[in-house]
Formats: structure tokens, sequence, C-alpha cells
């Protein structure tokens, strides 16, 4: 009897042991079970892309597209005016008084984490303003700023690897195409503003009707 049991469990590790037709212990078994019956329709996501330029990253084991960011920075590269110190620059903003109101940036406010945490030398290298920089001192460059955010959000860099956090572009055809964290999250300002729920229209309902 005891051997019977015996190779009814090795029966069952080896055939998904199903308890009815089309059920799986788990989500993993049935996106497995049901992947290998998988067929590409063909359709390519380069079609939902538009005016979009990409580069290709690799993370881990998944290559996939994201938007270049550069060429969307506002006077980059930041070289072209930071090419003092930012010490320096502030101390001649300050001397020349009818500049000050003018000064560089002064509609961007960090509000991230709370100031102790973080401030604008968290990111930006005082050294090197055209790359980011990382919390141990490595260089980041702009198009993979998703790097600085992974550093605290771990959990959630992992979830947008895999296509679980954030927005794919036309979907999961392929190439695959993922919008990025400064795509959606100001990174100054990450938190999404809260919003009024749109109003329910009984008109429109009567309209259908």
């Amino acid at each position: 009897m005891l051997r019977i049991v015996f190779s009814l469990v090795i029966l069952c590790g080896m055939f998904s042991c199903k308890h009815k037709e089309g059920e799986y212990h788990s989500l993993k078994e049935k996106i497995v079970e049901e992947g290998k019956h998988y067929q590409d329709p063909g359709i390519s996501s380069e079609a939902y892309m538009g005016d979009i330029k990409t580069v290709e990253i690799t993370e881990g084991v998944r290559t996939f597209l994201i938007p270049e960011r550069k060429s969307q920075i506002k006077s980059y590269a930041c070289t072209e005016c930071h090419s003092k110190s930012v010490e320096q620059l502030q101390k001649e903003s300050w001397e020349q008084k009818d500049l000050w109101e003018h000064k560089a940036h002064w509609d961007i406010k960090v509000n991230h984490a709370n100031e102790n945490a973080m401030n604008c030398a968290t990111c930006h290298n005082n050294n090197d303003m055209d790359n980011l920089h990382s919390l141990t001192g490595n260089t980041i460059d702009f198009n993979q700023s998703y790097q600085l955010c992974a550093q605290c959000h771990s959990a959630q860099f992992e979830d947008w690897k895999g296509g679980a956090h954030g927005k794919n572009i036309g979907g999961w055809a392929k190439p695959r195409a993922a919008m990025t964290c400064v795509n959606c999250h100001n990174p100054h300002e990450p938190q999404i503003a809260s919003k009024w729920p749109a109003r329910f229209n009984t008109e429109k309902v009567k309209e259908r009707k």
C-alpha cells in the first residue's frame, strides 16, 4: 500500500496533478503549462511607438527597449551651462542681484523622502553634471536613471523588469518596450497627485438607452 501511495506522489509531481481538467496548483504552473501552447500572433510593438526614440537595455536576464531620455531634457548637455562648480555659480548669482530672480532651476523643488535623505547632490554629481551618480558614487547615464530609483525601490524595480509595474508600449507585443520611472513620476516629486474621480454622467447613460 505504501509503495502505491509513493508512486502516486511521484506521478503527481511529474504530471502537474490537476484536481480537475484546467485547474493548477499555482499561477506559475498555469503560465508554464498554457505557455507551451502559445502561438506568436506576429504583432509588433513598433506600430504603437509613434515617434518615441528608444534605447535597448539589459537588466538581469531581460533585454527590452525604453524611451531615450537625453533628447527630452531641456538644455542638455548640462555642462553647456555648468562650466563652473555649483558653489561658484551660486556665489556669482548672489553677487549679481539682477540675475538672482532668473537663476537656473528656480522652479524645481525636491519633495522626495525628506531633506535629510534627499537633495540635489544625492543624484547629481557636481564634478560631472552630464551624468547622474549612485549613492556609492558610480556613474549612471541619464538614459538609465531608473537605476537611481532601484537603489531604494527594489521591489518596484523587480516588478518593472518583469512588466508588472509601469506601462508597456504596445502591450506584450515584441520587441518589448516599457516606460521608465521618469515617464510617469517626476523624479523631484515622485508622489502621484490625488485626483477627483470622474463625474458619473447620467445624461450619457440616457443617450445610450
